[in-house]
């Protein structure tokens, strides 16, 4: 009891299973044996759930030493050897069984398929959740489940267990600039978004990079721990990313992963959209020669002079 107090872990009900079994496993008991139960039981009866009660109270409602405060605590009746069992409640039948699944047809394939996501919306994707709290991150890994966006594809499992190898290692050392490199060529992702997915101080994009490589939550613990000592010295940060860790999946990761790589061809159509604006008007301008002359040089007939012999 000091044990669930201290770690907050409800061991009632299983307290209160556990003596019934042991009492009812010997056919008799001495005073203070039952005693000791009776103040034991009708402690714990109030204070468990119902599932818990009903499971006790068949139990002893079969004994044939049950006591008779616990037989009043419970609403039991003692056995009588004149009168027949009563009959049990009839049990209901089962539900009809769900109708199949059905598979998802070769049209729905190809629909789902072409719904690649676009420049701007995966840059859109990337700085809304980047931008986001802790819980409205959560929130939109949640929704990513659902969405029609293609993912991105699975990596391979060898290039992912060499991956994971490596970023243990560089965690363990505290190399956070291998770390961030190995993230970026393990997840095909630009420097600029490793880092930041390396060293964003809320760690959900770290959790989305790690579960996509698949890694066990074991080993991403131990990277929280390691990595970033001073966050890795706090267990609410520690257990929040953990829990989040777990609920995680495959899916949401793998279509942030496609929308953390396509916001970079957004940022590149942005930055050279200008100088393109600009070298086609150049080259307009470039294109227009200057008007050229009614008569070129030497293109007129030359005037021969006619002497008075000639």
């Amino acid at each position: 009891m000091t044990l669930s107090r201290r770690e907050g872990v409800d061991i009632r009900p299983t307290l209160l299973r556990v003596l019934t079994d042991l009492y009812v496993q010997a056919s008799a008991h001495s005073t203070d044996e039952e005693q000791q139960f009776v103040e034991l039981t009708t402690r714990l009866i109030d204070e468990v759930d119902d599932a818990t009660r009903a499971a006790v109270r068949a139990r002893l409602a079969v004994y044939p030493a049950t006591p008779a405060r616990i037989i009043e605590k419970l609403g039991l009746r003692r056995a009588d050897p004149g009168k027949a069992m009563p009959a049990a409640a009839p049990i209901p039948a089962p539900a009809p069984p769900a109708p199949p699944v059905r598979p998802p047809t070769e049209a729905q394939l190809r629909m789902a398929a072409s719904l690649a996501m676009r420049p701007n919306d995966a840059a859109e994707i990337t700085d809304t959740f980047f931008a986001a709290g802790a819980s409205e991150r959560a929130q939109i890994l949640h929704n990513l489940q659902d969405t029609p966006l293609k993912a991105a594809a699975r990596l391979p499992a060898a290039r992912a267990a060499r991956a994971i190898h490596i970023l243990e290692m560089a965690a363990f050392a505290e190399d956070l600039d291998n770390f961030t490199l190995e993230v970026g060529e393990a997840l095909i992702l630009p420097s600029r978004i490793a880092a930041q997915v390396v060293n964003d101080p809320g760690g959900e994009p770290l959790a989305c990079a790690m579960r996509a490589l698949d890694m066990s939550s074991a080993a991403f613990q131990r990277i929280l721990m390691f990595l970033n000592p001073d966050a890795g010295s706090s267990v609410n940060y520690v257990y929040r990313l953990s829990r989040l860790y777990d609920r995680l999946s495959e899916r949401s990761v793998l279509v942030m992963l496609a929308a953390w790589r396509g916001s970079t061809m957004a940022v590149a159509r942005g930055k050279y959209r200008a100088s393109l604006y600009d070298d086609e008007r150049h080259h307009a301008r470039a294109a227009s020669s200057p008007t050229r002359p009614a008569v070129q040089p030497g293109s007129a007939p030359a005037i021969r002079s006619q002497t008075s012999k000639s």
